[in-house]
């Protein structure tokens, strides 16, 4: 079965491997790129996204969305992880293709009463655009098939603060209203995506099996490989957000954990993304909290050949 998919991002050099694995996936269809602040910018993110879909020779539309969090100061960005151009330095060239003109959060509202009950929301950054769409359509969880989101940190300390995850505490009320809409949610924060890190080698491999594609994400991996190798003795990456790509694929290289979740947006706990595994309170704070299904552990190995193979395609 193929699954029709609407990616939002903010690439990013983990964005680019996620896209350009959906890109070569012949189980994904990518009905267009909706671009977001966070790692950078949001007029790079998506003139990113352009280049992205350029060098992969895909023809597909490329919206900008929200360059603001829902409530609070603008971002200051992660250009000491993805880099000032936010694709490691390496100077790619622009794309001179054209955005489509909607937004993002209209394209999403567009798309879903195009094709109800069959797209996928993936949103691999913070959730201002689905938040912004949940406000244009109301009835947006019942067009849209199910949600994949690689943020938060259930059980897992985050990487931002002690308790919050970058793509959430980027825009902690936004995240609060996505996580509470009434639509089916899997997340794939830092519990699954932390354990496991990839070494210089796996870049390697990608470009070895796809040099135009799999040689983008080599080159433009090595300031990321950098930041991630800080403080240790190997060296290694983490590639969190083709996660969800890679369950819609092959779920079975995952194993779940459902529980009630809420989204803090305190100053101090801005982000937390707490889960209540099912069963394991009677609290009604907890009880009416909306379920979700969160991703805990992967088949590493497995989930390894899975990148490559698709790259290989």
């Amino acid at each position: 079965m193929t699954h029709k998919i609407i990616l939002d991002t903010d690439p990013g050099i983990d964005d680019a491997q996620a896209i350009f694995f959906a890109f070569q996936s012949p189980d994904i269809e990518v009905l267009g790129l909706t671009t977001v602040y966070g790692n950078v910018p949001v007029s790079m993110s998506a003139q990113n996204a352009l280049t992205l879909c350029e060098l992969a020779n895909q023809d597909i539309p490329v919206t900008k969305g929200v360059g603001m969090p829902w409530v609070g100061p603008e971002s200051g960005y992660a250009h000491f992880v993805h880099g000032d151009d936010g694709f490691g330095n390496i100077n790619v060239e622009p794309s001179k293709r054209e955005l489509d003109p909607r937004s993002s959060a209209q394209f999403i509202v567009d798309m879903a009463r195009q094709h109800p009950g069959e797209i996928t929301l993936v949103a691999v950054g913070p959730l201002g655009n689905l938040a912004l769409a949940l406000r244009l359509e109301p009835q947006l969880p019942k067009l849209i098939k199910d949600v994949k989101i690689m943020g938060g940190a259930a059980f897992v300390p985050g990487n931002v603060t002690p308790v919050a995850e970058a793509n959430i505490w980027n825009d902690a009320f936004a995240a609060d209203i996505v996580f509470s809409a009434d639509w089916d949610i899997t997340m794939f924060g830092l519990d699954v995506t932390n354990s496991a890190p990839f070494s210089p080698e796996f870049v390697d491999k990608l470009a070895e099996v796809n040099p135009v594609l799999g040689g983008f994400v080599q080159k433009s991996s090595q300031f990321y490989i950098d930041f991630y190798s800080q403080n240790r003795e190997d060296r290694v990456c983490f590639f969190h957000d083709a996660m969800p790509l890679a369950y819609l694929v092959n779920p079975d290289l995952f194993e779940l954990t459902e529980g009630h979740i809420r989204v803090a947006t305190d100053s101090l706990n801005k982000g937390q993304t707490a889960v209540a595994p099912i069963g394991s309170t009677a609290s009604p704070l907890w009880l009416e909290a909306k379920k979700i299904k969160v991703a805990t552990k992967v088949n590493h190995p497995q989930l390894e050949k899975l990148y490559i193979d698709t790259y290989a395609l």
